[in-house]
Order: C-alpha cells, then sequence, then structure tokens
C-alpha cells in the first residue's frame, strides 16, 4: 500500500528543521512502485538456502598485496588502493582458475586498518569479523545525506542481522546523537578515505562488502539516500532465493544502453567528459557494442546501482572485484563498467544474476534528496508559507488577481467589438 501525505503550507511553519526536511522528502520523492508479494519473515528465513562451492570453477579467491615503496610502470593505474595493474594483470584476472589470486582494493593490506585507506578501529574490524550471516550496509560520505533508519525490521533480523553504517568524520559530526546510540545503524567512523571524491569512496563499501565482511553470508548493500523499508530476509527471500539467483540488482528506470547512459552522464555532468568518452571508447575496442534485446541475455545493459542483494560466494565475489576495478580505473560511474565485466565473465562462471524491475526496487527502499537539496526545498517551503499566511502578500496577490480579471474582461469587450 502506497500512502501520499500532503502537507500543508501552515503546518510547515509549525516545524521544527528536522521536521521540515522530512515533510520535504515526503512531498518530493514519491515515485509509483510495483506491488511486490513478500513472504511472512519466518517463512522467508526458512527459504534460505546457501550455495555449495565444491562444483565452482573457482574455490579460492584471494588478493594481492603492494608494499608502499610500489613503483607502477607505463600502462598502470596508480591508486594506492585500489592497487597498479597492468593491462596485462587486467586480462589475466578474467583468466578463471580454481585458486585465483587478484586486485581487488586494500593493496596497503589484507583488511581494513591503519593506512588501508578505509581505516576503522579495531573493535569495529572485530564485530565486521564476526557477522557470520547476513549483514545490511549502507554509507554516508561527505555529509551528502541524512541518516536514515530502517523500519519494519522484525524481532529476527534485529537479533540476526548485522547492520552496518560507514561514514567519515565529516559526516559524524552532522549525525543526531540520539539516532546513533538508539538506532538499528551500527555507526563506523571511517578515516584517512582513499579518494578525494566522497561518491568514489562510497563505491569501496558497496563493491567491496565481502571484503568488509569476510564470513557473511549474504548482504544487502542500499546507498545512503534510501531507507529500507520492509524486513531484510524478506528481501533476500524475494529477490534472490526464489529466484534462484547468487546476485541481484535493479535495472536502470529508463535506459537499458550504456552508449546512452554514458551521454546523459557528460550532459548531467556526473563525470569529467572527456574520460568518459576514454572508457566507452575503450570498452568498444574490447567489443562492446549498443545492447540489442534480442541477442541479450539480459533485460538491460544499466543497472540502477542504489542497491545489491547478493550471496557471497567466490564467483560473486570476483565478479565485484572485477567491477572495483574498473571503477577505481576508470570512472566513479559503475553504470558505466556493470556490462562490460559481467559479459566478459558470462559463459566462464555460473554467475546467476538477475535485474529486477525498478519499480520493484522502490517498494522495499524509499528514495530521498541529498541533503543540499533537501536543505534548499526546506528554505523555499518556509518562504512560501511565510507569504502565503502574510495579509500584506495576501491583499498584493488578491489585488493582482482583480487586476488581471479586469484586464482580460476588457480585453474580450474589445475583441467582441
Amino acid at each position: 500500500m502506497v500512502i501520499l501525505v500532503k502537507v500543508s503550507n501552515f503546518l510547515l511553519l509549525q516545524l521544527t528543521k528536522n521536521e521540515l526536511g522530512r515533510a520535504v522528502s515526503i512531498k518530493l520523492s514519491f515515485i509509483s512502485a510495483c506491488p511486490v508479494c513478500y513472504l511472512p519473515v519466518k517463512k522467508a528465513i526458512s527459504e534460505m538456502h546457501i550455495s555449495s562451492t565444491m562444483d565452482l570453477p573457482i574455490h579460492r579467491l584471494s588478493y594481492l598485496e603492494e608494499s608502499s615503496e610500489f613503483e607502477h610502470e607505463e600502462g598502470m593505474t596508480a591508486t594506492s588502493f585500489g592497487g597498479h595493474p597492468s593491462l596485462e594483470d587486467r586480462k589475466d584476472s578474467y583468466q578463471i582458475h580454481k585458486n585465483m589470486k587478484i586486485h581487488c582494493g586494500f593493496a596497503q593490506g589484507i583488511k581494513p586498518g591503519s593506512r588501508s585507506g578505509f581505516d576503522i578501529q579495531e573493535a569495529d574490524w572485530d564485530d565486521m569479523k564476526s557477522c557470520t550471516g547476513v549483514v545490511v550496509a549502507s554509507a554516508i560520505f561527505g555529509n551528502y545525506d541524512r541518516l536514515k533508519q530502517p523500519v519494519n525490521v522484525s524481532k529476527e533480523s534485529s537479533k540476526r542481522v548485522c547492520f552496518f553504517m560507514f561514514v567519515d568524520e565529516e559526516t559524524h559530526q552532522h549525525l543526531d546523537t540520539y539516532e546513533i546510540e538508539h538506532g538499528i545503524w551500527r555507526v563506523v567512523i571511517v578515516r584517512n578515505l582513499a579518494y578525494e571524491d566522497a561518491r568514489r569512496n562510497g563505491k569501496i563499501p558497496k563493491l567491496l562488502l565481502h571484503r568488509l565482511f569476510p564470513n557473511a553470508k549474504f548482504s544487502l548493500w542500499i546507498d545512503g539516500k534510501l531507507k529500507l523499508v520492509v524486513d531484510p530476509y524478506q528481501v533476500l527471500e524475494r529477490f534472490l532465493w526464489r529466484r534462484n539467483v547468487n546476485i541481484a540488482l535493479s535495472r536502470h528506470y529508463r535506459r537499458f544502453d550504456v552508449f546512452v547512459e554514458a551521454e546523459a552522464n557528460k550532459a548531467a555532468r556526473k563525470y569529467d567528459n572527456a574520460t568518459i568518452d576514454a572508457q566507452i571508447a575503450f570498452y568498444q575496442s574490447e567489443g562492446l557494442v549498443p545492447y540489442n534485446r534480442k541477442k541479450s541475455l539480459f533485460p538491460s545493459d544499466v543497472p540502477e546501482g542504489c542497491v545489491i542483494i547478493r550471496e557471497h560466494t567466490p564467483v560473486t565475489n570476483l565478479f565485484m572485484c572485477l567491477w572495483f576495478n574498473e571503477v577505481d580505473r576508470f570512472t566513479s560511474r559503475d553504470q558505466l563498467s556493470f556490462a562490460a565485466v559481467r559479459d566478459k565473465l558470462i559463459g566462464k562462471i555460473p554467475l546467476r544474476l538477475s535485474m529486477f524491475l525498478d519499480c520493484e526496487r522502490r517498494n522495499f527502499v524509499v528514495q530521498e534528496y541529498h541533503r543540499d537539496i533537501l536543505e534548499q526545498r526546506s528554505i523555499s517551503l518556509m518562504h512560501s508559507a511565510v507569504r502565503s499566511t502574510d495579509p500584506t502578500f495576501l491583499t498584493s496577490k488578491r489585488h493582482r488577481r482583480s487586476s488581471n480579471r479586469q484586464k482580460i474582461g476588457s480585453e474580450s469587450i474589445a475583441a467582441a467589438m
């Protein structure tokens, strides 16, 4: 059921700043969602099944490290966090073996911690390692979003599911202390982040949850702009276990061609245009072609990407590592590299991947605007509310309407004559 809430201008005047932001999000973020049928939580949990890795072509996946004195050569990328794989290294990473060792972030160490590019306290790391079942994770870097607590979480999930929110120091300073202490999120402060761009830093937990939670079996990633409104086990059952897939994410609501997505990113100034062009040209040289529904195994080449549901297996971990490596090498726009990685692996590994409708995603997460937009809209709505209750403004407004009616009436009489 979808409930629309209309907030009156009078009520807006009575709201505090935080309440006003929530009211604005209600007014502005509504987009229709598809109806989705979920099982009761206990029944959903009973449907959980963990894939056997014995018959997979990859039995063990490990990760390359580099010393801090590493000197990269021509043709290598140059980030201390992602490592410095050459194009030949990149090519080799798509050659499937039972035991594989690849670049997958954290090149200066095997875990988050001191000087890793994702530095956290040891106590946080210990708790992350102890998460052995389902993890729900999100992140807010650069103070882009407000903290949004999940709702409709069952008692079973509150006891059995790990909820982790990663934030940088800037964001932490603006979070509500009460929500940190009493909310369901375990808020982890990350220091000395790898990149200057907050959005690129967000790709670390988004794509590398298996590195951050090495013992977790399943994960649900949601972007910081989203609020989870359905129990995690119900989401996992509906989109993963019921469909017998090990990774699921929504397709873009409008675009399904990488070339079209690239042009949209350029038009919206999402990233430097020359870098986007170089990335697409590189993929073209490797065989990327415009999307063709008749020839493709998938309904789209462009994911929405703000939600990723997956089982942690060597196969899905490999896919996420290689996807992250593309984000590290090229632009942070992960929608541009998704299909290039997916299509290189299809046929080599049993990647059971589902791309569900974006309106289905909107059924279990509610989207809000980023903090800066919410604050701008809050101010705008406040001004509108003040004007609408100002007697001087209302008198002036009625006078203008009366004058306009007289003017229109005179013009109509003149036209009739």
